[in-house]
This record gives structure tokens, C-alpha cells and sequence, in this order.
């Protein structure tokens, strides 16, 4: 049995992703690693972090992002189909450049792979999340935040990277064009993983946060409209207020120890008082989502209420 990683990235350094971490996380126990690296800026060392690893298992294809032949998002979906389209492996094993496996979890997921290869019913493995925010000791349990998505898929040509590359579908004759389509397209049949996904999409210095999030607008909505959007905010990300969100008990992955001594923004982040918030409520401050949560934790014993799954799960 073989295992290929592999993911995608642009400007990674420069907008503080832990994508080198990301890498690290399942080196052991993957026969070898890709990843397609676009055509960063000038001032990001991206592919120079990567080379950094030093390891004989990591093959880089170079690309060229183009956001008006893939708008809305997609040429996230097509830089995740080029590097997938690389991988050797019997089972592919997908993490994006702010998701992090921790150490605890590779034996269970390699032993996962063995155990499925032959049930060739299952076509992906599915991993619950932990979506950390503004530091690494909160981390949302709120409703909305997706709560388990595909990591793992088997080396099928029919299957895809999905919409913005959250996810995977089999979309058997796909032309390599429209990443958005659901005429013809197929969820995935799934067992889970036993194991999570430490996604830090959203910790990051506060102005770089703003930065990420105007990189993010321009490639679901195009540059003119991300700076007209952006145009009247505020330079530094408002993260709100820390105390409201959960607090993180347990250790994070050991790549990540490195990353999380760099945290030096707790000044710039509140943690209680009065303070009123000026910008727009995100979902996890608005009520709806709140008495969601409180249900889904306190009555549902943590299983989402409603929502879409993009999988089909099966009993394995």
C-alpha cells in the first residue's frame, strides 16, 4: 500500500500559513509528498520553505494561477487537481496549507488505509475538525463551522476537488473547467478516519489576518470588487472578543511548537470588557447560530443540527 500527500499553495510565507508544518505533519507516514506551488510574489519564499524540508519524498510542480478562467474560488480546486494529478499513491492524502495532523493520530490513520484498501466501496476517509481562532488556545465549537470533511480519497481519476477545494466528488467525464458544477457530480462514499484535522486558517497576526481575507475575496470575487471591499476597512483584523470562544485544552501538534512560540499579537486581541463591536457580526456572534450551539452541546451531544455534508458515510 502506498500513500501520496499532497496540496497546493501561493504566497504561504508571506500570508502566514504553516504550510512547511502542514507538510511535516504527515511525512511519516506518506511514500511521498506533492505539492503545486503558484506563481508567488516576488518578496514570498513559499517553494524555499518547502525545499527547507530536505526531504527526498516531497516533488514540487510549479503553476501558474489564473483566477479569470477560475473564478469563484475554483483555481483553488484546480491547483488541488494539479497536484493530485502527480500522486502515485493507493490512498491520497490531502491537507491544505493551515491544516495540521497531529502525531497522536498517524498510526490510527495509517492502520484506517490498510484495513479499507481492499473495501472498494469506501472512496475517502473523513476527519472531524478543530477550526482554531486568533490565538492557538480557542477554538470553535459553534454551529456553522464545519464539524468533519474529506481528507483521505482514493487515486481515481473520476474523482475531483470540489467548489473552492473544501472538498472532494466523483464527476466521472469532468472536463477541467467548471469546479462548481452538481449536474453529474457524485458525494463520496466515506468511513471516518478517527482522527482531526488542527486547522489554523484563522490564526494569524491581525493586520496579516486582513491581508489573508482580501487575498481570500479576490479569488471567489476578483480583484476590483475585493478592493472596493476592503477599501473602507480597517488595516487590522477584529477578531472580537477571545473569552466568548472555547478554550482549548489539549497540545497541539509537535511541528507546530516552533509556529505557536512566534505568537506575539496578544495585545492586539481582546479578551473580555465592553468593548462594542463596530464591524459586522460573524455567525458564531449572531443568536441564531448561539442557541444552535448551545443545543447541538447541550441536547445533541455535539452532532450538527442540519446542514449540508458533501459525503455519504458509511458504517465501517
Amino acid at each position: 500500500m502506498r500513500i501520496s500527500g499532497f496540496s497546493f499553495a501561493k504566497n504561504a510565507v508571506k500570508l502566514y500559513f504553516p504550510l512547511k508544518q502542514a507538510i511535516e505533519s504527515i511525512l511519516p507516514i506518506v511514500d511521498e509528498f506533492v505539492v503545486a506551488i503558484g506563481d508567488n510574489d516576488p518578496d514570498d519564499t513559499t517553494r524555499q520553505e518547502v525545499e527547507s524540508i530536505g526531504s527526498p519524498k516531497i516533488k514540487i510542480i510549479d503553476t501558474v494561477w489564473d483566477i479569470d478562467k477560475y473564478p469563484r474560488g475554483t483555481e483553488n480546486a484546480h491547483q488541488t487537481d494539479i497536484a493530485k494529478s502527480h500522486c502515485t499513491g493507493d490512498w491520497l492524502f490531502y491537507v491544505q496549507a493551515d491544516e495540521v495532523i497531529h502525531e497522536k493520530y498517524l498510526p490510527t490513520i495509517r492502520q484506517r488505509c490498510e484495513a479499507l484498501l481492499h473495501d472498494l466501496e469506501v472512496e475517502g476517509l473523513l476527519f472531524d475538525y478543530k477550526h482554531f481562532w486568533g490565538d492557538y488556545d480557542h477554538y470553535h465549537l459553534s454551529h456553522g463551522w464545519y464539524k468533519q470533511e474529506i481528507r483521505i480519497i482514493r487515486n481515481d481519476p473520476e474523482i475531483h476537488s470540489w467548489e473552492s477545494a473544501q472538498s472532494f466528488r466523483r464527476i466521472p467525464g469532468f472536463d477541467g473547467k467548471d469546479y462548481r458544477q452538481q449536474e453529474g457530480t457524485y458525494k463520496l462514499k466515506v468511513a471516518r478516519a478517527h482522527a482531526d484535522v488542527y486547522h489554523y486558517g484563522w490564526v494569524r497576526p491581525p493586520r496579516t489576518m486582513e491581508k489573508k481575507t482580501k487575498a481570500l475575496a479576490t479569488i471567489h470575487k476578483g480583484k476590483e470588487v475585493a478592493d472596493a471591499l476592503f477599501a473602507e476597512r480597517a488595516p487590522v483584523f477584529d477578531y472580537g472578543d477571545m473569552a466568548k470562544i472555547p478554550r482549548f485544552e489539549g497540545t497541539h501538534p509537535h511541528v507546530m511548537q516552533e509556529f505557536i512560540q512566534r505568537l506575539d499579537w496578544e495585545h492586539q486581541l481582546r479578551y473580555g470588557g465592553s468593548q462594542p463591536d463596530t464591524r459586522p457580526l460573524f455567525k458564531h456572534e449572531k443568536w441564531k447560530y448561539k442557541a444552535l450551539t448551545w443545543i447541538e452541546q447541550n441536547l445533541a451531544g455535539g452532532r450538527e443540527i442540519g446542514g449540508f455534508h458533501n459525503y455519504v458515510l458509511l458504517d465501517r
